[in-house]
């Protein structure tokens, strides 16, 4: 059975790489980090439970762990069996790595996740399957969801990646929550959005796209 066309440049690097950083098809070490910073900025972290969907080889939580930010557990899910094998490697204590698709199987979001993240793991869904694994995350989580994703074609040169208009994408937010933040300030190309539940715990990171004002959202 061929494999779902949104993991195929992953499976693909994979073949060549391994369990090393080329599969995960960030550009450097340098962008990969710019977009977990974003994350930390919009969200606290410290003694959560975190969901890291398409979590490649668990380097969120070394990038966490190394700032001295320590969640309750980690659940990581990864459908490329090489990333997940290099995750499982680091034997963090706190954290689970499960092997799967969350596109296809919705319900391996379903951990008890006090927040659901995607860094990177949207950048290849097509448009439906993009807005769809944010609704249900937003469902399943207990406090909310932080995700980045490409938002011009600054970023987005090969032909796997999808990107989409911040405006559209808050709209979308703005469907679920009006808790919500923006962070297109850090990468030109690139955008963090963090929806938060009443009673959650995120951090007001605000862009210039908010400072534009609701009716442009």
């Amino acid at each position: 059975m061929p494999s779902p066309a949104y993991l195929e440049p992953y499976l693909t690097a994979s073949r060549r790489f391994g369990g090393g950083f080329g599969s995960l098809l960030w550009a450097s070490p340098k962008s990969q980090a710019a977009r977990f910073r974003a994350l930390v900025r919009c969200c606290r972290f410290n003694e959560r439970v975190i969901l890291d969907a398409g979590c490649g080889r668990a380097d969120f939580l070394d990038f966490l762990l190394l700032r001295n930010i320590r969640p309750a557990r980690y659940i990581g899910i990864e459908a490329v069996e090489p990333m997940a094998a290099a995750a499982e490697l680091k034997r963090h204590p706190m954290a689970t790595i499960l092997r799967g698709d969350f596109i296809e199987d919705p319900k391996l979001l379903e951990q008890g996740a006090d927040t659901i993240i995607f860094c990177g793991s949207l950048n290849t869904l097509p448009k439906p399957d993009f807005y769809a694994s944010l609704k249900t995350a937003w469902q399943l989580a207990g406090e909310g969801v932080a995700f980045n994703f490409l938002s011009s074609d600054a970023l987005a040169k090969g032909r796997h990646l999808t990107w989409h208009n911040i405006e559209d994408v808050a709209r979308f937010a703005r469907s679920l929550t009006d808790q919500f933040t923006v962070d297109d300030r850090y990468m030109n190309g690139d955008c963090t959005i963090a929806l938060r539940k009443d009673g959650g715990t995120f951090q007001s990171v605000l862009s210039h796209l908010m400072a534009m004002g609701s009716n442009r959202l």
